[in-house]
């Protein structure tokens, strides 16, 4: 699996303005539910709930929330850059400013995993995550992404 077989240039999401994580969730649920058809609080809910267990912020500005939905048909992932770093609770403790989100139908178990895995891939990759935050569109990033594979 393909980044880009997962995530389109229409879910990418640059300069969001938040004040703290659970206005970042927020945000996130309500253009992942534009996007997906999903409920918006159905997708904030379940992205708060992951985070109570412990945060996705991986370290170095970038965080991975996801999770899991009935009535979605495939795995999506959406990619979203704030205008300024929020603090996230990551485990190093430093603000997050690059967030990939992976959303994925209640039962895939195989494919969740397997995005997750690509996903953390590209995260942990600094020289990537540096390109991307000097990106100033979806088009770009994209492009990016898709010379990854």
């Amino acid at each position: 699996m393909n980044i880009t077989d997962i995530m389109t240039e229409k879910n990418i999401f640059i300069g969001l303005k938040v004040n703290g994580k659970r206005d970042l969730l927020q945000e996130i649920a309500s253009k992942i539910a534009e996007r997906s058809g999903l409920d918006e609080r159905t997708i904030f809910d379940t992205l708060l709930e992951r985070e109570s267990l412990g945060s996705t912020g991986f370290g170095s500005g970038v965080a991975l929330p996801h999770g899991r939905f009935s009535g979605l048909d495939k795995v999506q992932a959406y990619l979203f850059k704030t205008s300024s770093p929020v603090d996230f609770e990551a485990i190093d403790n430093k603000p997050v400013d690059l967030l990939f989100v992976l959303i994925s139908p209640e039962d895939s178990g195989a494919d969740h995993l397997t995005a997750l895995a690509q996903i953390s891939r590209i995260l942990k990759d600094e020289g990537v995550c540096s390109q991307l935050r000097q990106m100033n569109t979806p088009l770009e990033i994209f492009a990016l992404l898709n010379n990854l594979n």
